[in-house]
């Protein structure tokens, strides 16, 4: 059953940097190929480190300068930093640059295999209490639920990504234009910008209110020649509320996720069977 169809395909080479959109693209079991290729490392607190405490990450972006094949090495992606300055990631002032920016000590870093399990390893927290710290992440007040972190994948307990990927938690991000515009409709003082939330796939539903992809979890979806399944509603966090680019600090971005969606947005969802997407393939529920 056609649910959606597919609006647009961003790729993210470096992880909480904006990215860029294709208009096609090979889906591989890890996602698409070269999405969250770098990512940046706190050597000060350790661990693989995002926007949501790296919030000045969100004012730059990356590139791959060249193409980007289906097999082999992928290229050194580019960032440019809020000044205009681009750098090769694997620049030692790229590194600099970004620790001045992030007012941390940096290392900047090509994913590690699996098994480099003390880069993968979660850094220091930043409060000792476990529930502050967890209320820090999700953006929560102190009167708002916390995600079920029981749901997320048991690897994302003690390392900062899923190891050999710089992933939160699954390779595919989808989200729809309704579940914006819902958001919109909902809290018109706030700007429910797709870039706040970084999606792979941005669907058009079928559906015209409320969140439609809550429907999918547990289903496998054809996109394309590609078959993936969803696994899960995504849990926002803080990073959501960020100031960046042209887009104002908005604590009340958090507030309407958890009044009018239980906190998520957009789903998590891994691949099924590897192939081809393009912007405007029919988006279909198989079961």
């Amino acid at each position: 059953m056609r649910v959606a169809t597919l609006a647009e395909i961003h790729r993210y080479p470096f992880k909480s940097m904006l990215g860029e959109q294709l208009e096609a693209v090979a889906l591989a079991d890890d996602g698409l190929r070269g999405d969250r290729a770098w990512a940046a490392r706190d050597e000060g607190r350790g661990g693989i480190e995002g926007a949501r405490k790296l919030p000045a990450l969100l004012g730059c972006s990356a590139r791959f300068a060249g193409p980007v094949s289906d097999t082999g090495s992928l290229p050194v992606p580019e960032i440019e930093l809020p000044d205009g300055t681009r750098l090769a990631a694997d620049d030692a002032q790229a590194a600099k640059r970004l620790s001045e920016l992030a007012g941390r000590e940096l290392s900047l870093w090509p994913r590690l295999p699996a098994g480099e399990e003390a880069h993968y390893r979660r850094g220091a927290p930043d409060h000792a209490d476990l529930l502050e710290e967890l209320r820090s992440i999700f953006g929560r007040l102190p009167e708002e639920p916390l995600p079920d972190i029981g749901k997320l994948p048991p690897e994302v307990m003690t390392s900062s990504t899923l190891p050999g990927t710089y992933f939160d938690c699954y390779p595919l991000f989808l989200l729809t234009k309704t579940a914006l515009a819902s958001l919109a409709q909902a809290q018109p003082g706030s700007r429910f910008d797709v870039r706040r939330f970084r999606p792979n796939l941005l669907l058009e539903a079928d559906d015209s209110t409320g969140f439609p992809e809550n429907a999918w979890v547990g289903q496998r979806l054809r996109v394309g020649a590609a078959v993936i399944r969803v696994a899960m509603e995504c849990p926002r966090c803080v990073m959501t509320t960020h100031a960046f680019a042209d887009l104002p600090q908005d604590p009340r971005v958090m507030r309407a996720l958890v009044k009018e969606n239980g906190g998520n947005l957009g789903v998590y969802a891994s691949v099924e069977s590897p192939g081809g997407v393009r912007a405007g393939d029919p988006v279909e529920v198989l079961g």
